[in-house]
């Protein structure tokens, strides 16, 4: 029996009329530059409304080329919903207002063999919108390319819980027909979001800010978990994705496929100059096969 998980924040965070964001998605993928590579294994991309990170995300699906690829795991945040494990989707597919992604049952089940693994309450899928954004751009990207999705709930993960579901996972990555979409926006600046790290030595808070941000974005590239694990704990810096971020770096060095990732767009919503302000950072990487 067909379960639905319906595209919960179109018509809010994005448009539910179907031309209308497949020309917005034209629009911002043209204008990125990017080129395909069948070498971008997977992407780390932002999730906020796409008038805000819409351009931004472009930078990071702009890069694949679907040819090869027959599913693709996604690996997102909780904003509403506490768990300290990952969680699986119940839904047979997921819908998009420019197509429909059906979910790779056969995976779920393997990972639910495991016993690592709970389930996501519908209600907890629907809401949840870290994973719906990027939806539409992989409809988008794998228009007339049959993909299922593996859609993955990371909770708030311990240390060790990271790294046991990244060595899980690992084995997915030396499968060129996987690929993975990892959701994070990055900053949330300001006393709405109870962080205001500033360091003057930089300037305005928006350079402040984004030397912060370029520092997290850095230690991505090394793909040295622990390093991004001892930044946070120094920094704190309000990366939502942390968790599936560090799951990401898990699986990329357990696995014996040498993938770097790289980053290749930055924006902010808005550019702090007073500490009233308020900003959140987009940040677009792909992660390509070491040739």
């Amino acid at each position: 029996m067909e379960k639905v998980r319906r595209p919960t924040h179109a018509g809010s965070w994005y448009t539910n009329n179907p031309s209308k964001l497949a020309d917005e998605l034209e629009g911002w993928l043209k204008a990125s530059g990017t080129t395909k590579s069948a070498d971008v294994r997977g992407v780390i991309a932002p999730h906020a409304g796409y008038s805000y990170c819409g351009r931004a995300a472009a930078y990071a699906f702009g890069n694949i080329d679907p040819t090869n690829i027959k599913r693709v795991f996604l690996l997102g945040p909780s904003h509403h919903y506490y768990t300290t494990k990952c969680a699986l989707s119940r839904a047979t597919v997921y819908k998009t207002p420019i197509g429909d992604l059906p979910v790779d049952l056969e995976v779920n089940e393997e990972l639910e063999g495991t016993g690592k693994f709970s389930w996501m309450d519908f209600g907890v899928d629907e809401a949840e919108h870290s994973m719906e954004m990027h939806l539409p751009y992989l409809a988008k990207v794998f228009e007339g390319y049959p993909i299922k999705v593996v859609p993955i709930l990371v909770g708030a993960l311990s240390a060790e819980n990271e790294a046991m579901y990244g060595s899980l996972l690992a084995k997915y990555v030396d499968d060129p027909s996987n690929f993975f979409s990892v959701s994070s926006d990055f900053c949330h600046w300001g006393s709405r979001f109870h962080y205001t790290y500033y360091d003057n030595k930089h300037g305005a808070i928006y350079k402040s800010i984004e030397a912060l941000d370029r520092m997290g974005m850095d230690i991505i590239e090394t793909g040295d978990p622990d390093a991004f694990k001892q930044y946070l704990a120094e920094y704190d810096n309000t990366i939502c994705g942390r968790h599936p971020i560090a799951v990401f770096l898990h699986m990329l060095k357990n696995s014996s496929t040498k993938i770097n990732i790289k980053f290749l767009r930055y924006e902010q919503s808005s550019q702090c100059k007073g500490m009233r302000d308020s900003s959140v950072s987009y940040a677009s990487a792909a992660a390509k096969v070491d040739a």
